[in-house]
């Protein structure tokens, strides 16, 4: 490739990028959804930066200070043992994020990899293997499952993150495996396999690629319902153990004080509502703009 060509294709990606992000800035509440995570993004990696007592974050007592209202040394005032709760809330974005992060990162390339295999082996033995242990796993209640596997393994964080693991990969395998059923008979796919492409370049090569935008999708929408799940799991005592700054676990704490101190409940709510809110703003922007995208490539 000479210079003219590099140059020539790192100016048609930066247009190409250009364009994407006009389309995708056309939604407002999209590109709310993008800001929102972003500062719950940074709350997170700063967090012993930006906490105004990062020593809170830990195994600390200040009785002295306990159950103090808001005021302008404790903006969200402080908890029954004199902990400062807008750093612990700031920390608990961290442990949030780490919660759907780590169960995606592993549920995801499982349910996607099963969901490859038996949309392409579809009507073979395999398809059937997997999509009936799919079929098994997504007859269960989520929720009560996930429980039900933490209880067993006993209550801690990365118990909880095995639990919603193991409950998760099916949805992604049956949504991938209903969109190879279909591409496998695409064109493109028989003219590269008439052209002797090996399976797994014919899946990871011209399949995958096709399912990209909607996993992409559903893993921003998926990111806001763990960290919910994650959330419920340390409110009922099986997720992150006190003295860990989980925003379930204070909101479990903080209601045994309700309604006199109310705001050691009440800001970690809100802390889970507004990363909840922007991941599911920014999933519906991303699934908008793929439509788009698509749209105008069927016109092309």
């Amino acid at each position: 490739m000479t210079t003219l060509q590099r140059i020539e294709r790192a100016s048609s990606r930066r247009d190409g990028f250009r364009r994407s992000w006009y389309r995708f800035s056309k939604n407002r509440l999209s590109v709310v959804g993008l800001v929102t995570v972003g500062i719950v993004v940074l709350l997170a990696i700063f967090a012993p930066y930006i906490a105004p007592y990062p020593k809170d974050a830990g195994a600390v007592v200040n009785f002295r200070h306990a159950n103090e209202p808001p005021n302008w040394s404790h903006l969200f005032g402080t908890d029954d043992v004199g902990r400062d709760v807008l750093s612990r809330t700031i920390f608990g974005f961290r442990y949030s994020l780490m919660m759907g992060a780590v169960v995606l990162s592993i549920a995801t390339p499982v349910g996607v990899v099963l969901g490859l295999l038996a949309g392409y082996m579809k009507g073979r033995w395999l398809d059937s293997v997997i999509m009936r242990i799919t079929d098994i796993f997504l007859a269960l209640p989520p929720l009560i499952m996930a429980l039900l596997i933490n209880a067993v393994l006993g209550p801690s964080l990365i118990n909880a993150m095995i639990a919603m693991t193991i409950m998760w990969w099916p949805w992604y395998c049956r949504l991938v495996y209903g969109q190879v059923a279909v591409l496998r008979n695409e064109t493109y796919v028989l003219a590269a396999e008439m052209g002797g492409a090996r399976r797994p370049h014919l899946l990871l090569k011209e399949i995958l690629p096709n399912c990209i935008s909607s996993v992409l999708t559903k893993m921003t929408l998926d990111m806001a319902i763990a960290i919910l799940l994650g959330a419920s799991l340390s409110f009922v005592g099986l997720g992150a153990q006190p003295p860990t700054p989980d925003l379930g676990t204070m909101v479990a704490s903080g209601s045994n004080f309700l309604p006199d101190f109310w705001w050691i409940a009440i800001f970690p709510v809100m802390a889970i509502i507004f990363t909840v809110l922007g991941f599911n703003l920014l999933g519906d922007g991303l699934r908008d703009f793929f439509a788009v995208e698509e749209q105008e490539l069927d016109k092309q």
